[in-house]
């Protein structure tokens, strides 16, 4: 586990510090307003200023997380995240829309432009498990309701080349408002993707 015992482990760093508490085995953090990653697609817009609490990886890996979140505004959103740069990554989480309806999914984003692959779920759904395991530039992304039957999102690719990636936890608020976000269980570990097939 990369926070335990109250801590945070020291090969963990911080992309744009929050507030933010530690107990146990889990991180708390409020996000603040205004806050988001995009890249150009349909909008324009170029955001990368969200939350993040990154490891740097060189070799495929395993990343998993479990997220409780109290969402208040449009498009609040918790989960992980595979960053090379501004331009290149890729996100996993619920995006509240309203107390109806949220949208679970991923952006991936590729020489500077951002997809969005969603579905619609239950806006009342306010917990959820992610994973993300690689082989070299491809990524599984998968979720879990109760972290031991996952379900797969999609199978992604990284163009840009890279020797290591940012690896972690994520949270950002695009709108005017902010909220809690809750992580624990986050573990990083050797993929067991190839080995699976």
């Amino acid at each position: 586990m990369l926070i335990s015992n109250g801590c945070i482990d020291s090969s963990l760093h911080w992309f744009n510090e929050p507030a933010y508490q530690v107990y146990d085995n889990q991180i708390i953090l409020k996000t603040k307003p205004g806050t988001d990653f995009w890249q150009r697609t349909h909008y324009g817009f170029r955001r990368d200023d969200g939350h993040c609490l990154f490891s740097t990886i060189s070799t495929d890996f395993l990343l998993t997380v479990h997220t409780i979140f109290e969402p208040s505004t449009q498009y609040d959103q918790c989960g992980l995240m595979v960053r090379l740069d501004a331009e290149n990554w890729i996100k996993v989480s619920i995006e509240y829309e309203n107390s109806r309806q949220s949208r679970l999914g991923s952006v991936v984003t590729n020489l500077g432009y951002s997809d969005w692959a969603t579905q619609d779920i239950d806006g009342a759904i306010h917990s959820m498990h992610y994973r993300i395991q690689s082989r070299g530039r491809d990524f599984l992304l998968e979720y879990s309701h109760d972290g031991q039957v996952w379900q797969q999102m999609r199978v992604a690719h990284l163009h840009a080349p890279f020797n290591s990636l940012q690896v972690g936890l994520y949270a950002c608020s695009p709108m005017s408002g902010s909220f809690t976000a809750s992580f624990d269980g986050l573990l990083l570990s050797e993929s067991i993707w190839e080995k699976e097939q």
